[in-house]
């Protein structure tokens, strides 16, 4: 029988809308504060199985050497869109890959119908992954052999899929039962809570060869079983005053149940939204909370730093040199 979070009460909801409302307009705000060296070097759109139309980006490496080059695919959070990580996306293209961002259908600024279906990600970066390999017809090849996935937050729990990981509603569901004061709890019962019979978690797709997860969404709801299969190299980060994804419920339960050792990265001082790109003026002075860091902590220094990180991992575990 399937069980659904109950809903939260009204004055509680008008409490949580101008969070939720940030989430959905910060990438907003960054095309507005964008600038060009982090623009995608090509638009895409494509057709997912079913029939869902995609939007997204591709950065390319500027001085490409000849023959194909790996690719790596970003799946962004809850209320993002392919923008949302252009740093990380150019500086991986800068190191030599292809680098694909998609904009999840259902769960982005502009559309969150089907936020609470996490398990309608995965299949969608397939989508993206079969358009990379088969549909691009680009300046740069693509190496079908070799493909990596970015994920953030909600895009954390899909990357986790996607590599194998098998999520089970019920675990979701008695976690919100026993911590109903979490942001993801509070977000279930913002928008109706779980359905647990249009879960479909099965999603594995093997060709994605290694994955970088960052502060990824609802680790204990996948199963001991399915994560002990994925043995593939993961870079798995974890923000030390997570305030959104707080521990121990999201990142330990995958780096202590992995099939293979994590290379797992604490960043002591950061918080959940320290992951995206610094703050520009603009997104500073309208939509300051999105901004927040621990005293002391320097988003801008960490996200140099997390970047060269997952380009040394990506180079390594994708044999590029």
């Amino acid at each position: 029988m399937s069980r659904s979070v109950f809903l939260i009460p009204p004055l509680l909801r008008r409490l949580l809308l101008p969070l939720i409302s940030l989430v959905l307009v910060f990438t907003a705000a960054s095309a507005q504060a964008r600038t060009a060296p982090l623009d995608p070097d090509r638009l895409i759109h494509f057709i997912d199985a079913r029939g869902e139309a995609i939007d997204g980006g591709v950065w390319l490496p500027h001085d490409a050497a000849p023959g194909p080059h790996p690719l790596v695919v970003i799946s962004h959070g809850n209320g993002g869109w392919f923008r949302g990580h252009s740093d990380t996306a150019r500086a991986l293209a800068d190191a030599g890959f292809v680098v694909a961002a998609l904009t999840h259908p259902g769960d982005n600024y502009q559309d969150q119908s089907g936020a609470l279906n996490l398990t309608a990600r995965a299949p969608q970066l397939s989508a993206l992954i079969d358009y990379m390999t088969h549909g691009w017809s680009g300046p740069v090849a693509v190496d079908a052999e070799r493909i990596g996935a970015f994920g953030f937050s909600a895009g954390g729990f899909t990357v986790t899929s996607i590599i194998g990981g098998v999520s089970d509603p019920e675990a979701i569901l008695d976690h919100c039962t026993a911590e109903p004061q979490v942001f993801a709890c509070r977000l279930l019962a913002l928008f109706g809570g779980l359905n647990a019979a249009d879960w479909r978690p099965e999603a594995r797709d093997p060709r994605v060869k290694a994955a970088v997860i960052a502060a990824p969404a609802l680790g204990m709801s996948f199963t001991t079983a399915s994560l002990a299969t994925v043995t593939m190299p993961v870079q798995l980060w974890q923000a030390g005053e997570d305030e959104i994804l707080p521990s121990p419920f999201n990142v330990e339960p995958i780096r202590d149940r992995l099939g293979h050792a994590p290379e797992y990265h604490r960043v002591e001082g950061a918080m959940h939204y320290d992951f995206l790109q610094p703050c520009s003026e603009w997104t500073a002075r309208e939509l300051p909370e999105l901004c927040v860091s621990s005293a002391g902590f320097d988003r801008a220094a960490f996200k140099g730093t997390f970047n060269r990180e997952v380009v040394r991992f990506f180079r390594a575990a994708l044999d590029q040199p």
